[in-house]
C-alpha cells in the first residue's frame, strides 16, 4: 500500500513538473465553418462545419478526432458531358495530428489525418427531354485521408484541408463511369480551451 500511494505520488509530482513547463493548456476543442469545393470540373461548392476536440502531448504536438460534415454537389463526365448531382453530402470521422510551428500568439501548423469517409448517393441527370438519361451514383464508406496547413492566432484558426477520398462509381444499364470525391475546404474556426496557462 505504501508503495502504491509513494507511485501516485511520483506521478503527481511528474504532472505538475510537466504543467509547469508546458505554455499551453492541453484539452481544447476546434469548431469550424468554410467553404468546400470538389476537386472535380463542373462541381459545385457548398460548407463545411467540423468539430475538432484535440489533446497536446507538448506545446507543438497535438492529436485529434475530426468530425465533419460537407455539403457540396458533385460531378459526373459522360462522352465530355458533364452534369451535377443536386447535394452530394460527405461525412468524416478522422483521427489527426499537427504540428505547430511555434509557441507564440502567432502559430503556423500542418497536419493529417486519417479514417472514415461516408459518401452519400445520389441521380445524375444527362441530357434533357426524350433523351434524359439517369445515373445512380453509388455511396457508402470510404477509407481516405486529408492533408492540412494553416495558422491559430490566439483561439482563432484559418486552416485549408486537402481530402483525399477514393472516387465513386456512377451506374446506368452497363456503363459504369467515376464520380469524384475528392475535395478543399477553407475553414475559419474559434478553439474552446487550449490557452495560455496563466
Amino acid at each position: 500500500m505504501k508503495h502504491l500511494i509513494a507511485a501516485g505520488c511520483c506521478l503527481l509530482a511528474l504532472t505538475a513538473h510537466a504543467q509547469d513547463d508546458r505554455l499551453f493548456k492541453p484539452v481544447k476543442v476546434n469548431t469550424a465553418i468554410g467553404y468546400a469545393t470538389p476537386l472535380t470540373p463542373g462541381a459545385i461548392a457548398g460548407v463545411g462545419l467540423s468539430l475538432e476536440p484535440k489533446y497536446a502531448f507538448s506545446d507543438q504536438i497535438d492529436l485529434g478526432l475530426r468530425l465533419e460534415l460537407a455539403l457540396t454537389a458533385g460531378a459526373v463526365t459522360n462522352n465530355g458531358q458533364t452534369s451535377s448531382v443536386s447535394v452530394k453530402g460527405l461525412t468524416s470521422y478522422l483521427l489527426t495530428g499537427n504540428y505547430l510551428f511555434t509557441t507564440n500568439r502567432f502559430r503556423p501548423f500542418a497536419g493529417g489525418g486519417v479514417g472514415l469517409f461516408n459518401v452519400a448517393g445520389g441521380t445524375v441527370p444527362f441530357g434533357s427531354g426524350p433523351n434524359r438519361t439517369d445515373f445512380t451514383v453509388v455511396g457508402g464508406t470510404k477509407f481516405g485521408g486529408m492533408l492540412r496547413t494553416g495558422f491559430a492566432y490566439g483561439h482563432l484558426t484559418l486552416a485549408a484541408e486537402y481530402n483525399l477520398i477514393p472516387s465513386s462509381t456512377a451506374i446506368f444499364s452497363t456503363t459504369s463511369l467515376r464520380s469524384t470525391n475528392r475535395y478543399l475546404g477553407i475553414k475559419l474556426g474559434f478553439d474552446i480551451g487550449g490557452g495560455r496557462y496563466e
